[in-house]
């Protein structure tokens, strides 16, 4: 063998070590994924789940759907919410978005 060939058999291969290059940038690319997507998106939807667990007869409500009212039965998956007089639907407790004080009061707040 001459010692051109033992060199060439020595070296390592082009791109053997770029398995590193490869994965850091994908990790560091979930890492920022998931402070800025996933964990404030669970973070949201735990707080979505609380106040759906946490209502009660009486308070006022605002549906996905833009519907306001005020509820008067709770019952394990659905409420019942008066819109009117005379007036009464059953909504699941996932169609219930926001609290309607907040949003009337959000909204007095940008008229003045």
């Amino acid at each position: 063998m001459n010692s051109v060939s033992v060199l060439l058999q020595a070296a390592p291969a082009p791109g053997a070590g770029s398995i590193w290059s490869m994965i850091v940038p994908f990790g560091l690319i979930f890492i920022v994924f998931y402070f800025f997507m996933i964990r404030p998106q669970t973070k949201k939807a735990k707080e979505a789940k609380k106040f759906r667990e946490a209502l009660q007869k009486g308070a006022k409500v605002v549906t996905i759907g833009g519907l306001h009212g005020t509820i008067v039965e709770v019952s394990d998956k659905t409420v019942l919410i008066q819109a009117d007089t005379n007036v009464k639907l059953r909504f699941e407790k996932s169609a219930i978005a926001t609290d309607g004080t907040m949003q009337l009061t959000e909204e007095t707040v940008k008229a003045s």
